[in-house]
């Protein structure tokens, strides 16, 4: 079986390394914290979702889509990426300006928390992740020849969209539902769910960048980035000392032996 036919991305590229890394927990959140800065695009996802009440499901699908191009087969890929399309367009989610500023704010986050969680990559490396991320953004229809592929390209386009940013209602009641997700009483107050997950989604909202966080209208007060980069790098190393594959996505366990990687 050829590379092609294992899957998009092998073993060795950046973007299997920083998609099974457990930094993951905190850059998808914090995903979701900066896409919601987009008043148009919120408020389309706002007005076709049920993103209010259902945060856990999104940043669940989320995750669901990023393993499913990374670690499945081409066929499952494939799959998936058309259905989300499908999706896009019935809903008039397809406004590849917007699809685009989805793609760009999750680049972002994945890459920066990796990184500053301790992840080692070297400029060429995360350089690559961001040209092997294009495929990301083709897969929902995005023209390639719009989307950076290096870092220098993605600051850039942070840049240039920066006038169109800002928190909106709909943002600020997103970061809530993401701070403070709706549980069942039982899961609330029965077990350490609800405090484990307002931590980590603290820390996500930390992590973003200071204008970010200017938008949303949070302070960053001196030494909040080196005190947030320890933090990360403290939950990563705990993270990456627990029986985590034990944890890993089945369509990740069955890259692994697909690609014939040790566990």
């Amino acid at each position: 079986m050829s590379d092609f036919e294992l899957g998009f991305f092998a073993p060795s590229s950046i973007a299997w390394k920083i998609h099974s890394d457990p930094a993951m927990l905190i850059g998808g959140i914090r995903a979701l914290f900066q896409q919601a800065l987009h008043p148009q695009a919120m408020a389309e996802v706002a007005e076709h979702s049920n993103f209010r009440e259902d945060a856990w499901g999104r940043l669940q699908r989320t995750g669901d889509y990023v393993t499913v191009v990374t670690f499945g087969t081409p066929a499952e890929a494939n799959e998936l990426t058309a259905r989300v399309r499908k999706i896009h367009s019935h809903l008039g989610l397809d406004d590849p300006k917007l699809l685009l500023w989805v793609h760009m704010a999750m680049v972002d986050s994945f890459l920066d928390v990796a990184v500053r969680s301790g992840l080692t990559l070297s400029e060429q490396d995360r350089d690559q992740y961001v040209t092997e991320m294009v495929l990301f953004a083709k897969a929902v229809g995005i023209d390639e020849s719009m989307v950076p592929k290096t870092v220098s390209e993605m600051k850039k386009y942070f840049i240039d969209i920066a006038p169109e940013l800002s928190a909106s209602d709909d943002a600020k009641r997103a970061a809530l539902f993401l701070t403070i997700p709706p549980l069942p009483t039982a899961v609330r107050f029965a077990t350490p769910a609800a405090p484990a997950w307002a931590s980590i989604a603290a820390l996500a909202s930390a992590a973003l960048p200071n204008w970010a966080r200017s938008l949303y209208g949070w302070p960053t007060l001196p030494g909040q980035g080196f005190a947030t980069d320890i933090a990360m790098v403290a939950l990563r190393k705990t993270l990456l000392v627990l029986p985590f594959d034990g944890l890993l996505p089945p369509v990740l366990i069955e890259a692994k032996i697909r690609w014939g990687v040790n566990a």
